[in-house]
């Protein structure tokens, strides 16, 4: 059988030796790890402060606590007036912001290279110093409220993923939404969030990534001298969750709302994650998600189900591997005027089993593979991109090291080892099959 051809091994390589000699770490001695990319091709960095910390570390009945500390880390500290971090950084001629996820919570501004220092010294002030008051906690719960009725309460495709999403993770904290469940949201208090910052708001729980015109010898002084003297937190708590219970029964969610336009189907399934020195089963299921359902008009589903059979519009694949614990793998579905979901639903299911018997065209599997190297090549193009990467692989267990293997990996990969792997993930049980659907699509497929 035909492997990879030796252009494409060689740019995987590249890639991933070029990624090893612009890439440097150091630790500081109260716990905060560091990762410096060296870009000096203009004259501007990107500073990223990420906690190992998220909302599946949420303790019971404070869903959303993650998220609501993250707005009020832009409040008050000793040094600074409440939205004063914003202000000195936009009269800077920088932008920044902050974003939270299921196992990390991420701070970043991008400014010119002359201004890290004053990143540092303010994104120090606030791992230690933080100071709302109870009238801008109040404020900002009203704002994390209003943000989860416009972005998923009024929105019934976001209601549909996150039913579904409850639905795979039958235990897990994975399976309550970032932004957290309405009626936990509305109860939290100033003090919740605090409780948190006080547990996972130190340097020992943190990585920072600088990434731009920078020198690693002066990103670490600058480092040693605005973080240094933070202390670790001794009583940092471990970063333990409840595990799944082995999924035993399909399950089906079946989510009707008038709003719908596009009836469509999904269905999820657990899968392994990334993990520190061990990441094969997870560029196989990668590299399977890209050939079932990556590229719209080449991908097996859609050469299946849209081009051959005409029962769908559109069909997908995505795996999540990137996680501290299980990743998922899904479908998603749009069926063809005139096809039901349940018709859809089937299609599905013969077009999986047909690639199984069939085997991986070798073609279509060098040319997925160009593919998730020309996505690595242009990330270098962005210096948050590039940043982003380290900060979600650190965050979520692995190391600089599991990064820069990454490519070699997924070159490494075999058609046989794909189908092995759809094997397993589609054999395991348990799946999630959801039907999003209006009441007259519900009608018409009675």
């Amino acid at each position: 059988m035909r492997g990879p051809s030796a252009a494409l091994a060689g740019l995987l390589f590249a890639a991933a030796a070029q990624a090893a000699d612009n890439v440097s770490t150091f630790t500081l001695d109260n716990g905060l790890e560091a990762v410096v990319i060296e870009d000096h091709r203009a004259p501007v960095v990107v500073h990223m402060l990420w906690y190992k910390t998220g909302a599946a570390d949420e303790p019971p009945l404070k869903s959303g606590v993650a998220h609501y500390l993250e707005h009020l880390m832009f409040k008050g500290t000793d040094e600074l007036e409440s939205g004063e971090f914003s202000s000195i950084v936009s009269r800077n001629g920088g932008s920044g912001n902050a974003f939270t996820s299921y196992d990390y919570t991420g701070y970043f501004q991008r400014v010119a290279a002359d201004r890290l220092g004053l990143m540092m010294e303010m994104e120090a002030d606030r791992m230690v110093d933080l100071r709302p008051t109870e009238d801008e906690a109040a404020t900002e719960l009203a704002v994390v409220v209003e943000e989860r009725a416009q972005r998923t309460d009024s929105v019934p495709s976001a209601l549909f993923r996150e039913q579904q999403r409850a639905a795979l993770y039958m235990n897990h904290p994975y399976g309550r939404p970032v932004i957290g469940w309405l009626h936990e949201m509305e109860t939290l208090t100033l003090s919740d969030a605090l409780d948190f910052y006080g547990a996972h708001y130190a340097p020992n729980n943190a990585v920072l990534i600088v990434a731009g015109d920078v020198e690693p010898a002066e990103a670490r002084l600058l480092a040693e001298t605005h973080y240094g003297g933070i202390p670790a937190n001794p009583d940092l708590p471990e970063r333990t969750r409840p595990t799944e219970p082995p999924h035993l029964a399909a399950r089906g969610v079946t989510y009707v709302d008038p709003r719908v336009g596009q009836p469509h189907l999904a269905r999820s399934y657990l899968a392994p994650e990334r993990n520190p020195g061990d990441q094969e089963e997870a560029a196989r299921l990668s590299i399977l998600a890209a050939l079932l359902g990556g590229n719209p008009a080449t991908s097996v589903l859609s050469q299946k189900m849209q081009f051959r059979d005409k029962k769908a519009i559109y069909a997908g694949a995505f795996y999540s591997g990137t996680n501290l614990d299980h990743g998922s793998f899904g479908f998603a579905v749009v069926p063809a005027p005139g096809v039901s979901l349940e018709e859809a639903e089937e299609a599905l299911e013969l077009a999986i089993a047909e690639f199984l018997e069939e085997g991986v065209d070798e073609d279509a599997l060098d040319r997925v593979k160009r593919g998730i190297e020309a996505e690595m090549i242009y990330a270098r193009d962005s210096l948050r991109t590039q940043a982003r990467i380290y900060g979600e692989a650190l965050t979520a267990g692995l190391t600089v090291e599991d990064v820069r293997d990454w490519p070699e990996i997924l070159h490494s990969v075999t058609g046989e080892e794909i189908v092995a792997a759809a094997e397993r993930l589609l054999n395991a049980g348990g799946p999630v099959t959801g039907y999003f659907m209006s009441p007259a699509s519900g009608e018409a497929n009675q």
